[in-house]
């Protein structure tokens, strides 16, 4: 919403020629090698060092908690400076750290090379992606934003086969030396190429204190704190209940086989629901997407079977899922403007990473705390649950608090030009 006497934005000029196109292929590149590796990786790893499984996965998610601190350090950075020289070090940093992983001799080195996984996640996959589109393509980023995320959604096909090829041919060390190089080969030149090397000056030019003090007033105020607390809790529910749906099914009654056959739905669902995202009316998003992931959820807690029932169940709510994606990439920008957006994106999404992060784990502590899967299931569909009543709260202020300070200033900044050196 727009606060009263506050010219319009100006429009996108669109992306740099080719901008959109490379920007996929360093997501999917960067998502495979950075995200879906270690995964595909995990027992071979375990078998050769004799490092407990969950310690060799407990260092990833260490990184991924680390990225979510990062990224709000990351936002700034990239609101300063613009994409090129952020996202460039970031695929170096990317680099370094894939071969140090190969290299680690010891767990505490294996973990600190995920460490710094972690540092790169933050400066090359989606937020800051999010923002570059953002910032392309302004009230016209729905469609690309789907695009970029359609495409990357093919990261762990891709990716987890190869690094479990590659480990099975020439060992994990020596994988991981080969994904250091390849993440080095395609994504540096295409950043270095195709990304802004700053944004284009604004037309309301404001000190970074003045900027400093708006993006406090902003993440300060309920809406933001409201608005977050709901993202919060819908990746909770929904994250937790997807990455745990194989013994949630096998406890139902589902075999093996058919419970991983949902668990691979579910990702087919995200892409429907990343392609239906574009027809939910914006005012409408928050409710209906709340909605329909307290519904899905609370399915796969009651629903006894059969398992063709519960699978599909869980195909609704990896749509969900996806609608989610595009709704945190969409959300902030569509509320307070582009000024200042990389340091607002960067704030709101911290914590969403890091309950992302908490969700494999989070799903059998509940389920030991609680006594079953089922239990959990239906704790989640309550977060779930809380976060529609939030959105219909958050509908209700909205409707009255237009003019508040978590609305876009006249300082938000103009969009990035077409020319991908400026």
């Amino acid at each position: 919403m727009t606060a009263p006497g506050v010219p319009p934005q100006p429009a996108a000029s669109g992306a740099p020629r080719g901008g959109l196109v490379s920007l996929c292929i360093t997501q999917t590149t960067g998502w495979g090698l950075l995200y879906y590796s270690l995964p595909a990786a995990v027992r071979p790893i375990s078998e050769d060092t004799g490092w407990d499984p969950a310690l060799v996965t407990g260092s990833f998610s260490a990184g991924l908690l680390l990225s979510a601190l990062a990224g709000i350090r990351v936002g700034r950075i990239l609101d300063r400076t613009g994409p090129r020289t952020l996202m460039v070090s970031g695929s170096l940093i990317g680099v370094l750290a894939l071969t140090l992983v190969g290299l680690a001799p010891n767990l505490p080195l294996f973990a600190a090379a995920w460490l710094l996984a972690g540092a790169a996640q933050a400066a090359i996959l989606y937020q800051p992606a999010f923002t570059v589109i953002s910032r392309w393509y302004g009230h016209d980023r729905v469609r690309p934003l789907t695009t970029l995320t359609l495409v990357a959604g093919f990261a762990s096909t891709i990716f987890a086969p190869l690094t479990a090829g590659l480990t099975a041919a020439i060992g994990w060390r020596s994988t991981f030396l080969v994904l250091a190089a390849l993440l080095g080969l395609v994504t540096v030149p295409l950043h270095a190429r195709f990304l802004n090397r700053s944004w284009p000056a604004s037309t309301h030019p404001a000190r970074p204190a003045d900027d400093r003090r708006r993006v406090r007033l902003i993440t300060r105020s309920p809406e933001f704190l409201g608005l977050q607390a709901l993202m919060v809790l819908l990746c909770l529910g929904l994250y937790t209940v997807t990455l745990n749906i194989i013994p949630l099914l096998m406890e139902k009654g589902a075999d093996y086989a058919s419970a991983a056959l949902g668990l691979g739905l579910v990702g087919a669902g995200q892409v429907g629901g990343r392609l239906l995202f574009a027809s939910i009316p914006v005012p409408a998003r928050l409710a209906t997407i709340a909605g329909a992931a307290a519904g899905a959820v609370l399915s796969l807690a009651v629903l006894p079977g059969p398992p063709g029932l519960l699978i599909a169940a869980g195909v609704l709510a990896g749509a969900v899922r996806g609608c989610q994606t595009l709704l945190q990439a969409t959300v902030v920008a569509e509320r307070w403007g582009m000024s200042s957006l990389g340091a607002l994106q960067g704030r709101f999404a911290a914590p969403l990473t890091a309950v992302t992060a908490l969700a494999p784990a989070a799903g059998p502590a509940l389920a030991a705390w609680l006594g079953s899967y089922t239990g959990m299931a239906y704790a989640m569909a309550g977060a779930a649950g809380l976060a529609a009543l939030l959105a219909g709260t958050l509908l209700t202020v909205g409707a009255n608090r237009k003019g508040s300070p978590g609305t876009k200033g006249p300082d938000s900044a103009p969009l990035a030009s077409g020319k991908s050196g400026e």
